[in-house]
């Protein structure tokens, strides 16, 4: 950090700190000075309407996410969300002025976040996981994950989610780079079987490193794809994040086989009793040799989740936890999000790849920056192919509309980047072909329902082709 961000920074701890003490002592009345605060560091890059809408509801004892915020103040380290307040919000006011910048400047997408793999070994073999079936031989060093992160930050991205292959293999340098970049935030996805309590202690003093932990549903359902006893293993990790008093949540892949457990009341309200602030659902994707197609949800499945989800978040009605659906709130981000348009994905090879789902390639960090990669064919294909369809419940160029995965990887050249065995994008798309068909009826159905927002972010340039 430079001078200036190191005195801004100390600047807005201490205006912090006495608030946060404030807003504690009663939530309710008084979170609408922290909506303000947190309005000051995004920058305003948020619409008047939505901040006026938080600054209502949090006078709303009754409303959901008033009870959210109450959680987060009385369950998280005061200590740990300031300092992740900090380094978020910081990271948003700036991050997101530079990126906005730097896509015109450079007439490319510039993410606000990056996906990358310190390591694809992995110690669980997971049902239908490709990372499981890696050989683990391929890492990043420190020395190149601090370089992704020293270009991202310097194009606006702040946000680095760090996948794998099991990341924590790589605990110390995690720590290491989180240490080095504080006005970054790491989110890290894992199996939660190597964290312990120096782990937990050492992620609540830095504040910018938080959690996210796999689980498929209750222990028959998650054992059943990630092995006997990893349950037991997530549980003994989120009880000591809990007792740690560390902001964490879950990350969970929805198939056919788990929809009914991972949607239940049963379910949600355990990880609330837990302490789980947050839950990615993501949809599977059959990928690599050794996929399970029968894994895919049905249409009817898929609907379930995207009215399922819209209930859990209601105002009124919704739980104290914060879901979001990656395949089913395509509408809120106008579509596909890869590509750089708000995120790409590095493997642990160094191949910059458009999507954490989508293996080919046509860059690699030991041979190109990521501003290089951004403007090369592939990214370029999805720079001016987003959206991939006018009905966002239907986002992705290979899950629901595999002829344009199709095509640009035989138009741009890109390789395939898959660890273990290459995957031929005729073979993969084959894959999608029925499932996008099914789903095209349901998704159009669920479209005409109602009239569909346009929020500011889902088109950031007005092209011709537009």
């Amino acid at each position: 950090m430079t001078i200036l961000d190191k005195t801004e920074r100390a600047a807005l701890d201490l205006a912090l700190r006495p608030l946060l003490h404030y807003v504690g002592k009663n939530p309710g009345p008084n979170a609408g000075k922290l909506v303000g605060l947190v309005d000051v560091l995004s920058g305003h890059s948020f619409p008047r309407k939505t901040m006026e809408a938080f600054r209502t509801g949090a006078q709303d004892r009754s409303n959901n996410w008033t009870q959210f915020a109450a959680r987060a103040l009385n369950e998280i380290d005061r200590g740990m969300l300031r300092r992740l307040l900090l380094s978020l919000g910081l990271g948003i006011a700036k991050g997101t002025q530079l990126v906005r910048k730097n896509r015109e400047k450079y007439q490319c997408n510039i993410p606000f976040q990056i996906l990358f793999d310190p390591t694809s070994a992995c110690n669980l073999h997971c049902k239908g996981c490709w990372a499981g079936e890696y050989e683990h031989k391929n890492s990043l060093s420190f020395d190149e994950m601090d370089a992704i992160v020293t270009q991202g930050a310097a194009l606006g991205t702040r946000v680095y989610m760090l996948t794998g292959g099991e990341p924590l293999i790589r605990k110390d340098d995690i720590l290491a780079l989180a240490q080095k970049h504080r006005n970054c935030t790491f989110l890290a996805y894992t199996n939660a079987t190597l964290i312990d309590q120096a782990l937990c202690r050492a992620t609540k003093a830095l504040g910018n490193v938080v959690f996210a932990i796999s689980l498929e549903g209750f222990e028959e359902s998650n054992d059943a794809r990630r092995g006997k006893g990893a349950y037991a293993k997530s549980m003994e990790a989120i009880e000591m994040l809990r007792r740690e008093r560390c902001l964490f949540g879950v990350s969970v892949c929805y198939t056919s086989e788990n929809i009914d457990a991972v949607t239940s009341d049963e379910f949600v309200d355990g990880l609330i009793a837990k302490g789980a602030m947050f839950g990615f659902y993501f949809h599977y994707m059959p990928l690599g040799k050794h996929a399970a197609p029968e894994l895919l949800p049905t249409a009817a499945q898929r609907e379930h989740v995207y009215r399922w989800m819209r209930q859990i978040r209601s105002a009124h009605g919704g739980k104290p936890i914060f879901l979001m659906d990656f395949q089913n709130d395509g509408e809120y981000v106008g579509g596909c999000i890869a590509g750089g348009r708000n995120y790409f994905h590095i493997n642990a090879a160094g191949d910059m790849e458009p999507c954490v789902f989508i293996h080919y390639s046509d860059s690699n960090i030991r041979q190109h920056t990521l501003l290089e990669a951004l403007k090369r064919p592939l990214f370029q294909a999805y720079y001016h192919g987003q959206p991939f369809n006018d009905n966002h419940l239907r986002p992705c160029p290979m899950l629901e509309n595999p002829d344009y995965l199709r095509r640009m990887v035989a138009a741009t050249g890109a390789v395939s980047t898959d660890l273990m065995a290459p995957e031929d994008v005729n073979d993969l798309c084959a894959k999608c072909d029925r499932y996008a068909a099914d789903w095209a009826g349901a998704a159009e159905r669920i479209w005409r329902e109602k009239e569909r927002a346009k929020p500011k972010t889902q088109y950031y340039r007005d092209r011709a082709e537009k």
